[in-house]
C-alpha cells in the first residue's frame, strides 16, 4: 500500500484503560477531541468510543477526516442503530470520506447494513480468500465440510475432533436443539473423552491433560465455565498475552461458546470445530476467520459443521430438518465466498488483458476459458448470455452475486426442492425461484438486466458447485475441497472439460445437486426418506405470480423454437412451461392480475 499506519500509544484508545461498551467514558471521548484538534494523522477506538463522540462532538468535528469503520456488518439501517443512523449523518453531510470493511457484507437480521441509496456512494473493493491465501508464506488451503451425527454431539464429537490440531470448539447454545443444557459438563466431558485430566496450571488456568493415544500433555482452555470469574480472567489474560503470541506450544485447544469468534486471534488454530447450526451467516464467517491466520508450519485449516441429524421418527421431521437446511446454505455460501472469482462475457466477446487462454489461445467462433494466475480469476465465454445494460446492473454482476447467491440458497422453498423433491425440473430452481428473487431484489430494473443478473448468478453457482464435484474426487466427492487449491484446479477441470457453455445447459443443473450427494453420503438412509416423501407432499399449486413467470418463459420457448411448449412433451420443464401457462390463462380468466 501507499501508506504506512503508525499510531502513536497516546492515540491507540482501545488500549486505554476504563469503561467502553455500556456507557461513556468521558476521557476517552475527550482524547477524541484532542486528537482532532492535533496535527496527528492516526487515531484507533471502538465503536462504542466513536460513537460516544460523535454524540458529544458532533458530526461537523469530523469534517475532512478519513473514518475508516471495521467490521462494519454491525451498522444497520434500522434507525434503532446508533451507529448506522451516525453514518447516514456522515453520509448526508459528504465532508468525510468513510472506508467500510468487513469479512462478511451482511448481517444476521433482516436488516440491511445500508440504505441502497447511500450503498451506491460507495466504490466496491473485493479482496478475495484465493488473493489472501495466495499471498501467504505458510497457509495454502482451506476446508469446509459438515458432518452428521445421531443421538448426543458428545459421543459424536471424538470423531472430528483432533488433538493433534489446534482447534477451536465451539458448543451450542444451551438453548438449542443440541445443548444437553449443562454446558459445564459438555466441556468436562469433552476433555474425558481426549484422555486423562492432570491439574488446572497456576498460571494460565488452563486443563493440563494426558491423552489416551500417545500420552502426550495438552493445554485445553476453557472459555465456558464463567462460575470462576477469577479463574476465567486468568484463561483469558493468559491467551492475550502477547509475549505469547508467537508461542505455537502455549495452548492447543480452546472451547468456548459465546466467545473466540470475532476480532479473536489466535494465528495457529488449524481448525474450527463448531457443533450445532448458527443463525447467522456472519458469525459462520467470523468463526472460519479464526482458522485462516498465516503461522509457521500451518498448511491448511478446516472448518467442520457437526449437525443433528434429524430422527427418522419424529412426527415434525420438517421442523427439525431446517437447521440442516440452513447449515447445509452456508456451506453453499462459504463455498460460493471461497471460489475462483468469475468474469462472464457471451461468446465471441473477445480476450481479456492478463488472461491466460491456453496453448492455443484466444480462439474465435468458440467459448473461451481464460485464467489470470496473479488474481486467480477465470474469463468464461459463455453462449446465450445477457450482457447487463445499466451501471447498478454492471456493478452488481461485477460486485455483488454473492449478495443473489445468499438470497437464493437461503431461500427455503428452492433449497427443499432442489435437495429433496425429485421430481422438481432444475429449471423451476435456476430460472423461476432465482427469477423471482432477482426481481423482489431489483424491482426497478428492466426485465433484461434482471434476466442478466439471474443468469450471472447462477452461472457462479453452478460453475462452482460442478467444479466441487471435480475437486472433492468425482461424483459426489467427499464435501471437503481444498478452497484455493483443489478448487481452482476444479474450475480448470472444468474448463478443459466444457469448452461449449452455454446459459441453457448451466440452466440445467440443479444448484444443489453436489450437495445433495454429501447429504445421501452422511445421512440415515431412513431419515433421508422420509425427508424426501414430507418434502415432496408439500408440492403447492403455482401462485399467480409463479404462473405469470412460467407464461413468460412459455412465450420466449415458442418464439425461438416456433411452436408453442406441449403438456405431452417428454422434456420435463417443456411440460412445466405449459402447465404454467395454462395456469396463467385460468388465473387472468378468473381477473387475477387485475
Amino acid at each position: 500500500f501507499w501508506a504506512d499506519w503508525t499510531v502513536k500509544p497516546q492515540w491507540n484508545l482501545c488500549n486505554a484503560p476504563g469503561p467502553d461498551e455500556e456507557r461513556v467514558d468521558s476521557s476517552k471521548v475527550k482524547a477524541v477531541g484532542q486528537f482532532l484538534a492535533s496535527d496527528d494523522k492516526v487515531l484507533v477506538c471502538t465503536h462504542a468510543t466513536f460513537r460516544f463522540a460523535v454524540d458529544q462532538l458532533g458530526v461537523e468535528a469530523f469534517d475532512g477526516r478519513l473514518i475508516a469503520v471495521d467490521e462494519f456488518h454491525h451498522v444497520s439501517a434500522n434507525p434503532d442503530n446508533r451507529l448506522g443512523s451516525q453514518l447516514a449523518e456522515f453520509i448526508k453531510r459528504d465532508k468525510a470520506h468513510i472506508v467500510a470493511m468487513t469479512g462478511s457484507y451482511f448481517r444476521g437480521d433482516a436488516n440491511p447494513v445500508l440504505m441502497p441509496e447511500d450503498e451506491v456512494k460507495f466504490e466496491t473493493v473485493t479482496y478475495t480468500y484465493y488473493e489472501q491465501l495466495n499471498g501467504y508464506e505458510h497457509l495454502k488451503a482451506l476446508n469446509i465440510g459438515y458432518f452428521f451425527y445421531a443421538g448426543r454431539y458428545l459421543g459424536a464429537i471424538e470423531a472430528v475432533l483432533d488433538p493433534s490440531r489446534k482447534t477451536i470448539v465451539h458448543i451450542p447454545s444451551v438453548n438449542s436443539r443440541e445443548s444437553t443444557t449443562d454446558k459445564v459438563k459438555e466441556v468436562e466431558h469433552i476433555i474425558q473423552s481426549l484422555g486423562e485430566w492432570i491439574e488446572a496450571d497456576p498460571v494460565t488456568s488452563f486443563h493440563r491433560v494426558r491423552l489416551k493415544g500417545d500420552g502426550r500433555i495438552i493445554k485445553i482452555a476453557d472459555l465456558v465455565d464463567d462460575s470462576d470469574q477469577a479463574k476465567r480472567a486468568k484463561v483469558l489474560t493468559a491467551l492475550k498475552d502477547p509475549a505469547h503470541k508467537n508461542d505455537r506450544d502455549h495452548v492447543d485447544i480452546i472451547i468456548a461458546l459465546g466467545m473466540a469468534k470475532e476480532g479473536f486471534d489466535w494465528i495457529w488454530c488449524e481448525h474450527a470445530l463448531t457443533v450445532g447450526y448458527r443463525s447467522s451467516l456472519t458469525e459462520i464467517i467470523q468463526i472460519i476467520g479464526r482458522a485462516t491466520r498465516d503461522a509457521p508450519g500451518k498448511e491448511s485449516a478446516s472448518f467442520t459443521n457437526l449437525i443433528a441429524e434429524p430422527d427418522a421418527s419424529e412426527a415434525a421431521v420438517v421442523d427439525a430438518i431446517n437447521d440442516t437446511l440452513k447449515a447445509i446454505a452456508a456451506s453453499l455460501l462459504m463455498e460460493q465466498v471461497l471460489a475462483p472469482r468469475f468474469n462472464f462475457t457471451p461468446k465471441d466477446y473477445g480476450k481479456i488483458e492478463g488472461f491466460d487462454y491456453g496453448e492455443e489461445g484466444y480462439q474465435e467462433g468458440k467459448t473461451n476459458v481464460g485464467f489470470n494466475q496473479a488474481t486467480g480469476q477465470f474469463h468464461f465465454e459463455i453462449a446465450g448470455l445477457v450482457q447487463p445494460k445499466s451501471p447498478e446492473a454492471v456493478r452488481v454482476c461485477q460486485e455483488d452475486l454473492n449478495e443473489v447467491i445468499t438470497a437464493f440458497v437461503q431461500d427455503k422453498t428452492a433449497l427443499e426442492r432442489g435437495l429433496f423433491d425429485e421430481e422438481t425440473v432444475p429449471e423451476e430452481l435456476t430460472q423461476v425461484r432465482m427469477g423471482k428473487i432477482v426481481r423482489d431484489k431489483f424491482p426497478d430494473m428492466t426485465p433484461e438486466d434482471q434476466e442478466s443478473i439471474r443468469q450471472h448468478a447462477i452461472a457462479a453457482l453452478n460453475l462452482t458447485q460442478q467444479a466441487k464435484k471435480l475437486a472433492s474426487g468425482g461424483e459426489g466427492g467427499s464435501g471437503e475441497p481444498k478452497a484455493n487449491t483443489a478448487l481452482l484446479d476444479g474450475v480448470r477441470k472444468l474448463a478443459m472439460d466444457v469448452r461449449e457453455l452455454d446459459i441453457d445447459l448451466i440452466d440445467r443443473i440443479n444448484p444443489f445437486e453436489a450437495a445433495y450427494a454429501v447429504l445421501a453420503k452422511s445421512m440415515n438412509e431412513a431419515t433421508l426418506k422420509q425427508v424426501q416423501s414430507v418434502i415432496s407432499a408439500k408440492r403447492t399449486t403455482l401462485s399467480p405470480e409463479e404462473a405469470k413467470d412460467y407464461a413468460m418463459r412459455a412465450v420466449r420457448f415458442r418464439r425461438e423454437r416456433g411452436r408453442s411448449p406441449s403438456i405431452d412433451a417428454a422434456d420435463e420443464w417443456e411440460k412445466k412451461l405449459a402447465e404454467g401457462a395454462a395456469a396463467f390463462m385460468r388465473y387472468d380468466r378468473e381477473g387475477r392480475y387485475a
